[in-house]
């Protein structure tokens, strides 16, 4: 499997750190980030320390990260990385979230898919049942591609039956178009699409982090639904 480098700054307005690693692309298992300085992690270096941003960076692809306590497994903070030198400040600021000393810092990332014409992308999907990340590697351009969930592989409806979709947010590899999202039921129905964007080429950019941001949805989730994407490659 691929690797690349990542990394987030994190921290508040009187403190800060740098936490990296040498991260495994397609998998949360193993990639924790550790202090730059001391090699430690988040919860033992700065335990109950209140981050108040985080800013996380990849090489090539796209990435997704976490704040997670080792023992219970609660996530407590998550969000978008960008690729190195694209970070804003502006957009990496997160609610205060107190850390535990437990806690530790992970990353999913994935590599530009080598293949012509095809993607990969990852998506923040949260419900009334919680948060999962969503993912979907070797997508052809301009077809309409299921996400499921990044550790089980479920679709929408198998994840999320009998909840509410309130936020989706989708990160492409770097340079892809997302052309289009949409919500399909059993029948096959379109019932929510949304048009894309592609990911600011410009460092400060709001849109580094996402492709698509929808918030304040009122979707409720039945079995047998999917949550597709359309993109075009750079």
């Amino acid at each position: 499997m691929s690797t690349q480098a990542t990394s987030i700054t994190t921290g508040n307005a009187a403190m800060s750190k740098i936490f990296t690693d040498t991260s495994t692309d397609g998998v949360w298992s193993g990639n924790v980030l550790l202090d730059s300085i001391a090699s430690q992690s988040i919860g033992i270096l700065i335990p109950n320390s209140t981050l108040t941003f985080a800013q996380a960076e990849y090489e090539a692809g796209c990435m997704a990260w976490r704040l997670q306590n080792a023992q219970t497994l609660a996530v407590s903070a998550r969000g978008w990385g960008v690729k190195a030198g694209f970070n804003c400040m502006g957009s990496s600021m997160i609610p205060p979230t107190r850390v535990n000393p437990n806690d530790i810092l992970t990353v999913f990332p994935l590599a530009v898919d080598a293949t012509s014409q095809k993607s990969n992308a990852l998506a923040w999907v949260t419900t009334t049942k919680g948060t999962e990340l969503f993912k979907g590697t070797g997508i052809a351009d301009n077809t309409f591609t299921a996400l499921t969930t990044a550790v089980n592989g479920q679709s929408l409806g198998d994840a999320f039956f009998n909840s509410n979709l309130r936020m989706l947010s989708v990160q492409c590899e770097d340079g892809c178009t997302l052309v289009e999202v949409q919500i399909i039921d059993e029948m096959g129905g379109v019932v929510y699409t949304g048009q894309g964007n592609v990911r600011g080429p410009d460092a400060g950019s709001r849109s580094n982090h996402y492709n698509i941001d929808l918030t304040n949805l009122g979707i409720p989730i039945g079995k047998g639904w999917q949550f597709k994407i359309k993109t075009v490659t750079a």
